[in-house]
């Protein structure tokens, strides 16, 4: 029963804190988070786990997250650059190709690129990640649809979580499905 109370206990601090950083988010514009992001992506650069990686997980940005549309253009060429997809309940993962490559996904109508699913799982090097929030212990906040949570379990690969500086939360509450980051990275920080 105690366990049951916890767990409930849990998945509200959950919903608020979710509340509390989508309202942190309306701040800023999108010009600004933009802006933003371009230092997350050049601490990324600099790191040797990126630099010696051949292929990298990578996520297509929505409006309120890290901003990515420029890194990917950017590194396609020389790395094979895996997007997620929207696959019912899961996420599958395809190569992006260029933009000419996407179309809008069917649930959130977040450009996916189209093509054969990406299945060979172990060569995937290094996963970057977003987060609504993410603690200086690496515990991540998702959306709360645990796509990523099921994704991650599946990948024995360095994973990279990526926000804005007031995305890094104290204490994020977390449950036994949840998936730790092996490093965050913020606006001005890095989490090892």
């Amino acid at each position: 029963m105690q366990t049951r109370i916890n767990d409930r206990k849990t998945s509200m601090d959950k919903k608020q804190l979710r509340k509390q950083i989508r309202e942190r988010k309306k701040e800023f514009s999108l010009p600004e988070k933009i802006e933003l992001s371009r230092s997350v992506f050049e601490k990324i650069e600099k790191e040797e786990l990126f630099k010696e990686a051949k292929v990298v997980l990578l996520y297509y940005s929505m409006d309120d997250e890290v901003y990515t549309h420029d890194f990917v253009e950017k590194h396609y060429k020389t790395k094979t650059i895996l997007l997620p997809c929207v696959d019912g309940d899961d996420l599958i993962l395809r190569q992006y190709l260029g933009i000419e490559s996407m179309k809008a996904g069917e649930q959130f109508g977040i450009l996916e690129p189209v093509g054969k699913e990406f299945n060979d799982l172990e060569k995937i090097d290094l996963m970057i990640i977003p987060g609504v929030a993410f603690d200086k212990e690496k515990n991540r906040l998702g959306r709360g649809r645990g796509f990523y949570d099921r994704l991650l379990k599946t990948v024995n690969a360095t994973k990279i979580g990526v926000c804005f500086d007031f995305q890094i939360v104290e204490q994020v509450p977390t449950e036994d499905f949840d998936v730790k980051m092996d490093v965050v990275i913020s606006t001005t920080n890095i989490y090892k």
